[in-house]
């Protein structure tokens, strides 16, 4: 017998929580919630406990798309955001990195080099910058 499906409500905190953490920036939840709680509460049960909960591919995947997408667009500060949830949910800077690198043809560079920015921002914060070089890695 299967377990029941987790509530929506449920998989937005679950899915947040993974994305999230640590996250010290105004997410835009907060922004939402500020002005309409409903309408906040709304949007996060979609886009967190529905789209960005979905099971089809893995968080990890799901979060270098959307690095790709916001860096094409040229969204910085949502890219922040984002970045930071791909490193929570375990994508390497260094594939973070590439992604940005190959968005570059639909983009542009001007916009791969803001992306790379808020890359590097988010990994001084973290403290992972420097990268450690490609030979020290095993």
């Amino acid at each position: 017998m299967n377990p029941p499906d987790k509530s929506v409500p449920e998989k937005t905190r679950e899915t947040a929580a993974l994305y999230f953490k640590g996250v010290t920036d105004e997410r835009p939840y907060d922004l939402w919630r500020a002005f309409d709680k409903n309408l906040a509460r709304d949007l996060s049960l979609f886009i967190t406990g529905q789209m960005y909960a979905r099971e089809k591919i893995p968080h990890t995947v799901r979060q270098l798309v959307t690095v790709a997408a916001l860096t094409v667009l040229v969204r910085p500060e949502e890219l922040k955001l984002h970045i930071q949830a791909a490193l929570n949910v375990g994508c390497p800077p260094e594939d973070i990195a590439e992604t940005i690198f190959q968005t570059a043809v639909y983009g542009g560079v001007p916009a791969v080099n803001t992306a790379l920015k808020v890359l590097k921002a988010v990994l001084e914060e973290k403290g992972m910058w420097p990268p450690e070089p490609a030979e020290a890695r095993p």
